[in-house]
């Protein structure tokens, strides 16, 4: 076997056993098989992950045992080599953290759900709980492996079942790094009144990391709930608004705003889902957080959520009379159509169409910041078809408006191709 290979970009030779035998390229996270053999970890777990190579790639030797062992005396050879050729362009790989393993996430988990009263404190248990989530936060192969071994069973049991706010913090935290998508599980929760009405009071925790998180479970649970007339029995109280719009009004003060502002949008939106939380959701406040937070600028994804959260409220005659008083309101969606995307573009639509049915003087606000043009240009895009439906009712109520709009005979109007409703 040769000592090194050939010159790469960099000018210099690599030696040959610092680079894997499958990609060919400098080990960043070297691993050795059942065989005795050493490959990066992520060639090696991408060769195994295909399902038909069973066999190790240097020596064709069937891997009875899929065990991957950190080489750390390799990887801290080929750091030193890489120190040493820093002159010529190297950088120093850095220590790569180790995955989690099923053992270990057993034995955490074992010791984070241990009964009251045994030789298991608070202290060791928040500490195994932490662990897991540093295992979570390091990357997704972890969690996976952790939501594998029923995870969220057992942390659901801790958060409702301990007093101890240490233990409700960390099993919170980290119940929020998984996604709900079991329906049986988000109802256990939110068809459990003690079970919402102690995660509403967790929205006023001392702590904001506390805070966020309550309103991200919250909004997963919701979410996964496939039981509409739970959704709208339990999520009644004017509380679990207040929370969640307190975070949109006050993200600033967690160490993280932007997950705050993404969190608070998602919950406030999946609240609003329900029909008879819609009204609550108004006298809380939320027209004007809404339309406040939109005007100082979100990334797409919470424009276009919180966008759609405008159009249902605004199917209420409450939620029409906050926005329409509003002074941004009707400018600011005007200004979002063909700006932002094409749900946000339909999201908009909708919101004005209902602004403009329920009273004419927001007809003639709309009007003035220039809705026509928008919407003519709606009709003519390559918008969803039903982005496209809503600018055509809104320009057939404009046209057929009794007040004398100056646009009613113009070309541009007349040129649109307005289908009767």
């Amino acid at each position: 076997m040769p000592r090194s290979l050939e010159p790469l970009d960099l000018g210099i030779q690599i030696p040959y056993h610092f680079r894997c035998p499958i990609s060919l390229e400098l080990m960043r996270d070297p691993v050795t098989v059942c065989t005795g053999q050493t490959y990066d970890r992520t060639s090696i777990e991408s060769w195994v992950s295909t399902g038909t190579n069973t066999t190790c790639p240097v020596t064709r030797a069937p891997l009875s045992d899929f065990t991957l062992i950190p080489n750390h005396t390799l990887r801290r050879l080929i750091q030193e080599w890489c120190v040493a050729n820093r002159s010529n362009g190297v950088e120093r790989i850095p220590t790569p953290k180790q995955p989690a393993d099923p053992t270990s996430v057993r034995s955490l988990l074992s010791q984070a759900s241990a009964a009251c009263g045994t030789h298991v404190s608070i202290r060791s248990r928040a500490a195994a709980l932490r662990r897991l989530r540093a295992f979570a936060r390091d990357s997704e192969k972890n969690r996976v492996l952790i939501a594998a071994h029923n995870a969220k069973e057992i942390l659901i049991r801790i958060l409702f079942s301990d007093v101890a706010p240490e233990l409700v913090s960390e099993s919170l935290a980290l119940l929020a790094m998984f996604p709900m998508t079991e329906p049986d599980q988000c109802e256990s929760i939110i068809s459990d009144a003690g079970r919402v009405g102690f995660l509403t009071r967790l929205l006023f925790d001392s702590s904001i990391e506390t805070r966020v998180n309550a309103a991200a479970l919250i909004e997963m649970v919701v979410t996964g709930s496939k039981t509409a007339d739970i959704k709208g029995t339990v999520l009644t109280s004017e509380c679990i608004f207040e929370g969640v719009i307190d975070l949109l009004r006050n993200p600033t003060v967690t160490s993280s705003p932007r997950r705050a502002l993404k969190i608070g949008v998602k919950a406030l939106f999946a609240l609003c889902l329900a029909k008879n939380t819609r009204r609550i959701a108004v006298s809380s406040g939320a027209p004007e957080i809404l339309i406040d937070r939109l005007a100082a600028g979100l990334d797409r994804c919470d424009t276009e959520r919180a966008l759609a959260t405008v159009e249902l409220l605004c199917r209420t005659a409450e939620g029409c009379a906050a926005f329409g008083e509003h002074a941004l309101t009707v400018p600011l969606l005007v200004k979002t159509i063909l700006r932002v995307s094409d749900r946000a573009t339909e999201y908009a639509a909708g919101a004005l169409l209902a602004l403009c049915t329920a009273e004419e003087r927001w007809r003639d606000e709309a009007v003035a910041a220039g809705v026509v043009v928008q919407l003519l240009l709606m009709v003519q895009s390559e918008c969803t078809e039903r982005a496209k439906r809503k600018a055509q009712k809104l320009l057939k109520l404009l046209r057929d408006s009794s007040l004398d709009y100056s646009f009613a005979n113009s070309d541009d109007f007349a040129c649109s191709e307005v289908v009767p409703f």
